[in-house]
């Protein structure tokens, strides 16, 4: 019976995450990544970050995948619930410190400074199998083509590291 009360919990924070929902247009997303310092945050540039999330979300903030482990994974960077975030069912480590409802929002923030986390990991980028079966080795200056940015579509990232 307990587990029909967290599934209708889960279901309710769903519905109320997809009313602040947001599906972002390409160029809008490109300035809010390059405005949190993602343009050439660890040798990745803001194109790579769009490509990602575009193979992954759609750059919808309110995608939710279902895994055959169990877990899931949310939000526009489809960050992953035994890992990063905590949705209160599966079994988690958590490192980013979040519930996973909180990256379903159209304020993503939070969800850039999971992300930030996760290409600060070992595997970078490849973290996200969609970043390298689509994005990896390609030219990410197309995604910015069209946005009226900083970051321009030739220009090469500078790689920054972290900081807190």
């Amino acid at each position: 019976m307990q587990a029909w009360g967290t599934v209708v919990v889960t279901l309710a924070m769903l519905i109320v995450a997809s009313v602040d929902a947001k599906i972002y247009e390409r160029c809008d997303l490109a300035m809010k990544l390059e405005k949190a310092g993602l343009n050439g945050f660890r040798g990745y540039g803001v194109g790579d970050w769009l490509c990602m999330a575009h193979y992954v979300s759609g750059f919808d903030t309110s995608f939710v995948d279902h895994n055959i482990d169990g877990s899931s994974q949310y939000g526009i960077f489809q960050l992953n619930s035994a890992w990063w975030c905590d949705n209160g069912i599966t079994p988690t480590q958590n490192l980013c410190h979040m519930e996973c409802h909180d990256l379903l929002n159209r304020h993503i923030l939070d969800d850039i400074i999971c992300a930030k986390q996760v290409v600060s990991s070992l595997n970078g980028m490849h973290a996200w199998d969609s970043w390298t079966k689509h994005c990896h080795g390609h030219d990410s200056s197309e995604w910015l083509k069209g946005c009226n940015m900083h970051a321009k579509p030739n220009e090469k990232p500078n790689t920054k590291k972290m900081t807190s």
